[in-house]
């Protein structure tokens, strides 16, 4: 790459993105193929600029490859509109449409345009045919070959700027290579970057030359951005945290996914470090039978963090002193980061000293060990769909083969845990799931396919436990996911073994697995969420107290719309429970139910009464409501 050149006279710096978008079309003849990074960093301006040009003039082939392109959602329901709608641009940002989702969105993308992803906002284009045939399967670390093989010659990417320097910020993941692949001649391509002051400037790494740009767009003001706001933190997901906590040693390396049971993971640690002897009563008192893993003690060398993805949780556990192991000069290595408001601005507002820590890097340094420090008995802790008893997990696909997501990098630290050193694999998972109304079991006999085969399998963690499979029989192993599922469902899984022969027919599930219930599970741990100890939204978030109360009663009501039945006993609750509290007063103004008309509304209105009326005990709800 460049070193210290600045903005050249040939390149284009502009305000106007069609104006930055002609000439990117001048410069590629009209024959576009853009690459646009995954999540935040994608320039949205000059995408659409280029997706309105192909629109207008089908001379024009765009052809655009991209993963996670980031829509604030929509509501599948009147119930998810009322509580969406006044709320959207608070939580996710007032952020633009993206062009290229939206004709992909209504079936109208135009002969001359082409949109692949290799990875999907979760279960947001389940329905969209065309996203799905153009979907891409591949491992995040592979995700730079594949680029290479597809040659593009345009890269639309979002940048902090500090003078003439400019910042890859929270998308250097594959940007880097791209950019060092060019300079070694192996690539040509036109970067095009759009400055925003959105973004934190991220140094090392992440930190190029203004001379890399070709194109370089600075509007006046920046669109703001998308938003993730922090999700609720279940009592399951605190529990699934609370053990895979007890998995991380000392000294070692962590890498954590995406998502509440993250978060749950996160909250754990700093409990451990911060309040040990909180933490290691609310371990003693699980009720779920013992295993051999016991990291229960504060740190003292600390963590070093090498992950993927810079989740939110990493800012206070480094805040906190249990991410404080360095390697190579940093305490964090991430390759991307999205992220909420809150998240960015904490990253904006660190003393530099502080945020210079936090190395940004490319892909393959987090997920293949390639140019950085080798991690030390690394716990690479990531989520997935379903596991089965086999040991096999499946993390992005439905059982007809839509793709949920994406495969991402989930493989690519499953296969780290077992080439480096002292190194496991850590999948979490609830035992359940609830949808259409039913529950069923997430620890299940068979797949239809498999994110990471049984050869793989190492450790798996539920709410009711860890099963340590890495090197076991096929005995050993299925009976160590029966002792983690739920207990309404181990007979079932008990028999599917016992008739493919992989247990004796005299087998049982131990008498200590025998309670792995919600209630046995509630017992235990809602009295620390009610003390603050486990928190439902351990690292704050942007919904108010009356949006955090109608939260469990909203997905109390999906549930129950799924089912006749259950729907009328909830209508039936709410029409006989009388005149509403102040604290329901108070959803029923925000969900604009409070003065219903017509009977529909005055349907709705009952039933949200009724599942307010039914989740009123949910333990960690605001004070008050």
């Amino acid at each position: 790459m460049t070193a210290g050149a600045a903005l050249t006279d040939a390149a284009l710096r502009t305000g106007d993105p069609e104006g930055a978008a002609q000439r990117i079309l001048e410069r590629t003849g009209g024959q576009v193929r853009l690459a646009l990074p995954l999540g935040l960093g994608k320039s949205v301006a000059l995408a659409n600029a280029l997706t309105h040009a192909a629109e207008e003039d089908r001379s024009i082939s765009l052809s655009i490859f991209t993963a996670l392109t980031l829509e604030s959602p929509g509501a599948s329901s009147d119930m998810e509109r009322r509580f969406i709608d006044p709320a959207k641009a608070r939580l996710f940002g007032e952020v633009p449409g993206v062009r290229y989702a939206e004709l992909l969105r209504a079936g109208d993308v135009p002969p001359n345009i082409e949109v692949s992803e290799f990875f999907l906002m979760a279960g947001r284009w389940l329905t969209v045919d065309a996203a799905q045939r153009r979907y891409v399967p591949v491992n995040y670390s592979d995700a730079f070959p594949l680029l290479l093989e597809r040659r593009p010659n345009v890269i639309a990417q979002l940048v902090a700027r500090a003078g003439d320097r400019l910042s890859l910020s929270c998308n250097p993941d594959l940007t880097l290579d791209l950019l060092a692949a060019r300079c070694e001649g192996k690539l040509a391509f036109t970067f095009a970057a759009e400055v925003t002051d959105e973004l934190p400037f991220m140094g090392g790494a992440a930190d190029i030359s203004a001379g890399e740009a070709q194109v370089l767009l600075e509007r006046d003001e920046s669109d703001p951005l998308f938003s993730l706001p922090q999700r609720p933190v279940s009592l399951a997901d605190q529990a699934v945290g609370l053990h895979a906590s007890r998995l991380v040693p000392d000294g070692g390396t962590l890498q954590i996914g995406i998502g509440s049971i993250g978060d749950g993971v996160c909250q754990a640690l700093r409990l451990r470090h911060g309040r040990n002897e909180t933490y290691r009563e609310l371990i003693a008192r699980c009720p779920f039978g013992r295993d051999a893993f016991d990291e229960t003690a504060p740190f003292r060398a600390g963590l070093h963090a090498s992950s993927e993805m810079l989740a939110y949780g990493m800012l206070p556990l480094l805040e906190d002193g249990v991410i404080a192991r360095e390697a190579e000069g940093a305490l964090i290595r991430a390759a991307f980061f999205i992220g909420s408001r809150g998240m960015r601005a904490r990253l904006r507002d660190m003393p530099p000293e502080d945020r210079a820590k936090i190395a940004m890097v490319s892909v393959r340094e987090t997920n293949l060990s390639q140019g950085g420090a080798t991690p030390r008995a690394a716990r690479f802790i990531n989520n997935a769909m379903k596991a089965s008893l086999l040991g096999s997990v499946f993390s992005d696909a439905t059982p007809d083969g839509r793709e949920v997501s994406g495969v991402g990098g989930q493989f690519d630290f499953i296969a780290q845990a077992f080439s480096l050193p002292d190194a496991r694999a850590v999948t979490t998972l609830a035992a359940t799931r609830d949808s259409k109304g039913e529950t069923g079991s997430n620890i299940v006999w068979e797949a239809a396919h498999e994110t990471a085969p049984r050869q793989f399998r190492d450790i798996v963690a539920t709410e009711y436990g860890i099963a340590d499979l890495r090197w076991r029989s096929d005995e050993e192993a299925v009976r160590a996911m029966i002792a983690i599922a739920d207990s309404r469902f181990q007979p079932e899984l008990l028999d599917a073994a016992k008739r493919a022969g992989k247990l004796p027919r005299d087998a049982r599930v131990p008498t200590d697995r025998q309670d792995n219930t919600p209630e046995a599970l509630h017992d235990w741990l809602a009295p620390a969420r009610e003390r603050g100890d486990l928190p439902t939204f351990p690292f704050g978030t942007d919904f108010t107290p009356v949006e955090q109360r109608l939260l469990p009663a909203l997905g109390h009501l999906r549930n129950a719309f799924a089912r006749r039945r259950g729907l009328a006993a909830l209508i039936w609750r709410g029409v006989s429970s009388g005149a509403p509290c102040p604290a329901h007063r108070a959803c029923l103004e925000r969900m604009e139910l409070a003065r219903p008309r017509g009977l529909r509304q005055h349907a709705a209105r009952a039933a949200l009464l009724g599942a307010l009326a039914a989740t009123r005990d949910e333990p960690g709800l605001p004070h008050g409501l």
